[in-house]
């Protein structure tokens, strides 16, 4: 029996209770085998569900968040893996608070947020669903039975939210759609009125100074990224994991910050022949990553001290396609008087006001008096947008407004 066999054990798991047999679909890690947390954000009334998703150990939360309705039943919004377990903790909720009436897809282009409704609305058959506008698949726009999604439930979300069963206790705005020549962007801001509660998919987020709960259920993608070399052994300790979680926050934000080196492949697998660690989990010893001596100082700058602010490759690649769009549906979404935000990445909640939701998008504006991301560590992303740009796959950006 291996560790993580006796790690689920000791938590009165079975494995098969973690089992997604479709990870093929998006071979994301941790692959065919999920763990989930479900949080009480609001007492009774709203709960989040969280498990993990990334590739080469750069592992980050993805999340669900179940809403219950005031005359009973739950709401779900941006579903996740449907494994036993997730759903045994959804059927929990049901048994105290309702069935599941409403299950929302907020997003058209997320594949590691569209590839979960279908089976995840197959295990509430009396749910309906609904979508937002303007889907779409690639290479060939496919109908949306044909993607999983139950053809007699789905409805397509109408730009009127009081035009929707569930338009007296929620408000939406949808951003988009943003034309990327080869599929659209487009989000779903969802506002609940009694808790006060806005829910997002991955426009807006805010990093976590220490690692999540769910990610350190299985610490080793932290502490494969703690270490400085590959002649350094794999030793679970909190500062491994505190110092993995922030490197890891830098790789999913900027893929390659200007604070990572990358040494020439010689030496690379020269340093693998004398690791530690070389078993098939880790690379056989391959660690093509060598940390500047102050590579914190970019993790303390993305962080912000927590603020609420728009991923990289968003700011750079997509949002500033519409710059006009996406700062007047940001005005119509400040309009709303939340005090929380729980976006389906990183940290959740996030305490934040409508302004400063909107002060995180003044990327778009000429006249932007906000702190911005370090020029060096945005290079990277940059130089792929052009490079888009220059092929034809993406659209120009436009001026800022």
């Amino acid at each position: 029996m291996g560790k993580r066999e006796l790690l689920l054990n000791a938590q009165g798991l079975d494995a098969e209770e973690l089992s997604w047999p479709f990870w093929f679909v998006a071979p994301l890690y941790p692959y065919g085998k999920r763990r989930t947390l479900r949080h009480e954000i609001v007492k009774d009334t709203i709960w989040t569900f969280d498990q993990i998703q990334g590739i080469l150990y750069v592992v980050v939360p993805i999340r669900m968040t179940v809403v219950k309705l005031e005359a009973g039943g739950l709401l779900v919004y941006a579903p996740i893996a449907p494994t036993p377990e997730c759903i045994r903790l959804v059927k929990e909720l049901e048994a105290e608070h309702g069935e599941v009436k409403y299950i929302i897809l907020p997003t058209v282009s997320g594949i590691e947020h569209k590839v979960f409704v279908g089976p995840f609305a197959r295990r509430f058959p009396q749910a309906l669903v609904f979508v937002a506008p303007n889907q779409w698949s690639f290479p060939i726009n496919l109908p949306l039975s044909w993607l999983g999604l139950p053809m007699k439930r789905t409805q397509i979300l109408p730009q009127d939210s009081t035009q929707t069963p569930f338009g007296n206790e929620f408000a939406y705005e949808i951003l988009g759609p943003i034309d990327l020549r080869l599929g659209k962007f487009e989000e779903v801001a969802l506002f609940h009125k009694r808790s006060r509660t806005l829910f997002l998919t991955d426009t807006v987020i805010s990093v976590p100074e220490t690692p999540p709960e769910i990610i350190q259920l299985d610490p080793y993608p932290l502490l494969f990224h703690a270490r400085n070399s590959a002649k350094e052994p794999i030793v679970d300790n909190s500062w491994n994991r505190l110092q993995g979680w922030q490197r890891i926050v830098l790789f999913s934000l900027y893929f390659r910050p200007s604070v990572l080196e990358t040494p020439k492949w010689r030496e690379t697998f020269r340093q693998a022949i004398s690791s530690p660690e070389r078993s098939q989990k880790a690379f056989w010893g391959l660690y093509p990553f060598q940390w500047c001596f102050n590579w914190k100082t970019s993790f303390d700058a993305v962080r912000g001290q927590g603020r609420p602010f728009v991923a990289p490759i968003l700011q750079i690649a997509i949002l500033n396609r519409e710059p006009q769009k996406t700062l007047a549906w940001c005005d119509r979404v400040a309009s709303w008087d939340f005090t929380q935000i729980v976006p389906c990445h990183f940290q959740s909640p996030i305490s934040a006001t409508p302004q400063q939701f909107r002060q995180a998008f003044s990327f778009l504006e000429k006249q932007s008096v906000a702190d911005s991301l370090p020029e060096a560590d945005l290079e990277l992303i940059r130089q792929i947008a052009t490079n888009l740009n220059k092929t034809g796959i993406i659209p120009p950006a436009k001026e800022k407004v």
